[in-house]
């Protein structure tokens, strides 16, 4: 592999992992913890405010997404993964600082955007400077890096035990660092200069697939995340020990390093709809999983490589469909997914008084099922 192809895959695995490992997914992983923190709420905070800013980190997550092309179109696609980096510090550090649930929900909504801000432009950055070849592969990487993340903040959460705002500031810290080693190794490549037809250009009918994939796949990793630690704490795993789910995830999660090997042999579209089939398994045992440990594990074990080989199948297959412009076809897909990432904690918050987190979590399970079972009988 080239220097160039080599730095653009370690710093881009850098900024997604922080963003998407870390600032995207802490506040689910730090839930249980600032759900009875008296320092945010003296009564609590109650399930359908915790599902609606779930719901808004990944409303922060669409801005980024938006505003990501326009950014690039101006300033070229490094300028957006900057931005990504210093919305995950500022956001974070807003978290650390949090005495109420506003300013909490301000800081989480702006720290989950980072991700947002930097997916799609690594797409373009590898065709940039990547042969053919390479893309892949470097995708895969680059997307893989959330396991990292992953892996680290769940480190960390062990360390810190009850103090979940120690969490927030290693987010921050992340960031920072990511974004420096980004500025440092990747490139600043100037806009591209589009004709006036290039947005007819884009397949959109080829898109679709894509597009129904990504709002089920985001919807249902969505709620994995948001509630595998209250999962793990209602199955009886301590605060120190329900970061490990976590771990698992990262760890298991480094499986999507051979996503372009898949994808090239099986297609990226069967690879996705094989991943939302794991991925309505998962959120099964998750809504079993408050019944023993065991199950808790289980689950994380299932949804690792499923999100995580889901992630980097989606950048794939959307390179695939649209080879001269990869990141406007993942920014597209990625616009209407995040609409299911939005909606999945706010709906499941608010009727889980009523319902109860189980039946919520199975229903989910079996929807994403059996929209990888469409999608497996008619993707390439």
């Amino acid at each position: 592999m080239r220097a160039a192809e080599w730095r653009v895959g370690v710093a881009g695995a850098a900024v997604v992992g922080v963003a998407f490992g870390m600032g995207r997914f802490t506040f689910g992983l730090t839930l249980p913890g600032l759900r009875d923190d008296p320092s945010l709420s003296t009564t609590g905070l109650s399930d359908p405010l915790l599902g609606l800013i779930a719901g808004g980190t990944f409303a922060g997550f669409l801005v980024g997404i938006v505003g990501a092309p326009l950014l690039t179109g101006r300033r070229g696609p490094r300028a957006p993964t900057t931005v990504g980096g210093v919305c995950g510090a500022l956001g974070a550090l807003l978290v650390v600082l949090a005495g109420s649930p506003g300013v909490l929900a301000a800081g989480a909504v702006l720290a989950g955007s980072a991700a947002g801000w930097v997916w799609a432009p690594y797409s373009d950055l590898v065709e940039s400077l990547a042969r053919p070849a390479a893309r892949p592969g470097l995708l895969s990487a680059i997307s893989t890096g959330t396991s990292g993340g992953l892996i680290l903040t769940g480190v960390v959460a062990v360390l810190a035990g009850e103090h979940w705002r120690v969490v927030w500031a290693a987010t921050a810290l992340a960031s920072v660092t990511a974004a420096l080693l980004n500025l440092g190794w990747v490139p600043a490549y100037p806009p591209r200069r589009a004709g006036a037809g290039d947005r007819r250009r884009l397949p959109w009918a080829a898109l679709v697939a894509p597009t129904v994939y990504a709002v089920v796949y985001l919807a249902a990793t969505a709620l994995g995340f948001t509630y595998a630690a209250d999962v793990a704490r209602a199955a009886g795993l301590s605060a120190d020990a329900r970061p490990v789910l976590f771990v698992i995830i990262g760890a298991l999660g480094l499986t999507a390093l051979a996503t372009g090997a898949l994808a090239l042999r099986f297609g990226p579209g069967r690879v996705a709809a094989g991943c939302l089939l794991l991925l309505g398994v998962a959120l099964g045992l998750f809504a079993v999983g408050d019944r023993s440990s065991a199950l808790a594990v289980l689950a994380a074990a299932v949804f690792a490589p499923a999100y995580m080989v889901g992630a980097a199948a989606l950048a794939v297959w959307t390179a695939a469909v649209a080879p001269t412009d990869p990141g406007r076809a993942l920014t597209a897909t990625m616009v209407v997914g995040a609409v299911g990432a939005i909606v999945a904690p706010v709906v499941v918050g608010s009727l889980t008084p009523a319902l109860g987190l189980p039946a919520l979590l199975a229903t989910a399970g079996v929807l994403s099922a059996v929209v990888g079972v469409v999608l497996v009988r008619q993707a390439r």
